[in-house]
């Protein structure tokens, strides 16, 4: 039977809806944080809480479909057929914890590995960013535009400066070199929101070593609706199942953000 993309889209914004209220009522509480990888990695209880809702609304409502989340959700997952549901219940979690800005809920349904329903809902600044494949690419509710091509001198770069200071980090010298050759750069502390902005403009190029599929998932469907180039350092298809390098941005000009990461 024929999957009704739209009707899922729907249904999955209603569940993010009361996400969003859950964690902006949890900024007037008093939140429980930990470390996962390293000491900057943080994950709070809102973060579980946040997952284990959006599952449970999913499996209630769609019982025969996979699930992948960042916290607990799909470990046992080591292939993409069928569908999978992909979730970042706090993407941006620093920023949830320290600045009560800039966070957001990221969810994306999968088939056989293309992308058909794509959600990221900034929490704090009330915006949603939707899409559904072949349907286009929506902020809020009006539709983005496709992308035109772009010139590195005359672009803003979605790029963490913790990838550029350290020269034990691989391609520092050659993002160095692209920061210095665009117009500027950004960082906002979560991917997911960054990945929307290159759809919508805000940015024109996103660079990220080290990526995991629900980091990029939700935006990665509102990239593919507006023709934007994504790709790994090496041209490939980034992966759904494991973390690594993902760029994104206006055609054109990713080849030579590519081209200078290979110099």
């Amino acid at each position: 039977m024929e999957e009704n993309w739209s009707a899922m889209q729907q249904k999955a914004v209603k569940w993010i809806q009361e996400a969003g209220e859950l964690l902006r009522a949890s900024l007037e509480e008093s939140l429980i944080i930990e470390t996962k990888s390293n000491p900057n990695d943080l994950v709070t209880e809102m973060d579980f809480k946040i997952e284990r809702l959006l599952t449970k609304k999913i499996m209630e409502e769609y019982p025969g479909h996979r699930i992948l989340g960042e916290e607990e959700a799909g470990a046992d997952i080591m292939d993409t057929d069928d569908i999978i549901w992909i979730i970042d219940p706090i993407d941006g979690t620093t920023n949830f914890v320290h600045q009560q800005f800039n966070f957001a809920v990221s969810l994306a349904v999968f088939e056989n590995g293309i992308g058909k329903v794509g959600i990221v809902y900034d929490v704090m600044a009330d915006e949603w960013f939707t899409a559904l494949e072949g349907r286009g690419a929506y902020r809020n509710d009006v539709k983005l535009p496709k992308l035109k091509p772009g010139e590195l001198k005359e672009s803003i770069v979605g790029i963490n400066a913790r990838w550029i200071k350290n020269e034990k980090i691989p391609y520092a010298r050659q993002m160095r070199n692209i920061v210095d050759e665009s117009r500027s750069t950004r960082a906002y502390g979560s991917a997911a929101i960054e990945l929307c902005y290159v759809a919508c403009g805000r940015l024109d190029s996103y660079v990220n070593l080290w990526l995991a599929p629900w980091d990029f998932a939700g935006a990665e469907v509102l990239l593919r609706e507006v023709g934007a180039d994504i790709s790994t350092i090496d041209n490939q298809r980034p992966s759904m199942l494991e973390k690594g390098p993902y760029l994104a941005g206006r055609p054109g000009l990713q080849e030579k953000v590519r081209g200078m990461l290979n110099s």
